[in-house]
C-alpha cells in the first residue's frame, strides 16, 4: 500500500479552494495517483524527481519516492505560475 502526505503549500493552497467541483476533481485525481503513482509527467531540470498531473487549469505536483512506497503532494498551482 502506497503512503500517501501532504506538504505545507498543498494544504495551504487546498484549504483556500472555493470550487467544491474542483475540490471533486482534484480529489479524484489524488485518488488515481495513489492506484498508480508514474501516472504524471516526470518534471526535468531544478524539478527533478517530481511528477505533474494536469488538473485543468491547475498543476498537481508531486514526488514519489518508489524504495519507501510513498507520494507527497507538494503543490497545486495555476498553470501560469509555472
Amino acid at each position: 500500500m502506497v503512503v500517501s502526505e501532504f506538504g505545507p503549500r498543498f494544504e495551504k493552497r487546498f484549504k483556500k479552494i472555493k470550487s467544491q467541483s474542483l475540490k471533486d476533481r482534484l480529489k479524484k485525481q489524488i485518488s488515481k495517483i495513489i492506484g498508480n503513482p508514474e501516472i504524471g509527467k516526470p518534471m526535468m531540470h531544478a524539478r527533478k524527481g517530481t511528477r505533474e498531473l494536469y488538473v485543468a487549469p491547475f498543476r498537481l505536483s508531486y514526488a514519489y519516492f518508489k524504495e519507501e512506497n510513498k507520494i507527497v503532494f507538494l503543490d497545486f498551482y495555476h498553470k501560469e505560475e509555472q
